[in-house]
């Protein structure tokens, strides 16, 4: 049997699935309610996270329809992959076409944030007919040049930690300006989703290796032109979530993605930057407000 976990008081099972070269990889099954008929949900999350990131919104959303929220191959639970060079969302695109059909899902919601946007926009390209929406979370087409050296700056240059004060101190140094406003129990809330305990010790909950594909090259870190790919997809239903101060996602990005798809949706959320939690009550109600539009109850 599955081991159950929870978030906010609401129970997940772990799933896990097999790769096709050979990795065990994980996943979060929130099952949502018995009844419900409503169509499932997809989470993706970005470059260095897990799915911790979507406990929030994945608890909330469960309370009505299913919810899979997943690790990709060198993050959270899932194996780390002896290869830097499958570090690669083409690589995370196919483990996520086996976690479905594993799962028998053959349409669905998706949310994906950063990196699991860029993987939306891929997967709807290559199987349309299993997306009924697409939430974009502080990505697009085009990346911001300023974002992407931000990110270049941390990926695998962490320096050591040796506790979670550390942790959560470090933390807070590179994610501040994303959230300026976070209490301290917030920002204890974040670390613990980006880090694991071994042997009493926090330690980054991903493998250091990913950022290999980050910092050789920009043509490398994502594919060279991803406006065709949104151009293809401009039927679907979307939104996109924006920190009003993000430094990935820029205005003029998200208006040319209006003038492509002119039914998109927009959210700038205050006072967030790369890239919002979804646990926002603007990002929220922007998320419920799609998904009952698509697949309402």
């Amino acid at each position: 049997m599955p081991e159950i976990g929870n978030d906010f008081g609401v129970s997940y099972k772990d799933v896990w699935y097999d790769s096709a070269d050979g990795l065990r990889l994980y996943a979060r099954d929130y099952p949502g309610p018995e009844s419900s008929t409503l169509l499932p949900v997809l989470c993706m999350h970005g470059l260095t996270r897990n799915s911790a990131d979507f406990a929030w919104i994945a608890a909330h959303l469960s309370k009505t329809r299913r919810v899979i929220s997943v690790d990709q191959r060198g993050r959270g639970l899932s194996d780390y992959d002896s290869d830097p060079a499958n570090y690669m969302p083409p690589t995370y695109v196919d483990d996520m076409f086996t976690l479905l059909d594993k799962l028998a899902l053959s349409r669905m919601l998706v949310i994906g944030t950063s990196m699991g946007g860029l993987m939306a926009m891929l997967m709807a390209n290559m199987q349309p007919e299993r997306f009924a929406a697409v939430v974009l979370n502080d990505i697009g087409p085009e990346l911001d040049p300023v974002g992407l050296d931000r990110i270049k700056n941390y990926v695998g240059k962490r320096r050591q930690i040796d506790s979670w004060d550390d942790a959560v101190a470090q933390t807070r140094e590179i994610n501040e300006s994303a959230f300026p406003l976070y209490t301290d129990d917030e920002w204890l809330r974040f670390t613990r989703g980006l880090y694991k305990e071994v042997d009493g010790v926090p330690q980054l909950a991903h493998d250091a290796a990913i950022a290999q594909a980050v910092v050789q090259t920009e043509s490398n870190a994502v594919p060279p032109d991803l406006w065709p790919l949104f151009t293809n997809m401009a039927s679907i239903p979307m939104l996109v979530v924006r920190g009003a101060i993000s430094d990935l996602l820029a205005l003029d990005c998200v208006e040319k993605m209006q003038e492509i798809a002119p039914e998109l949706k927009v959210a700038h959320v205050p006072d967030r930057g790369h890239a919002p939690m979804l646990d926002e009550p603007l990002s929220v109600a922007a998320i419920e407000d799609l998904f009952y539009t698509v697949d309402p109850p």
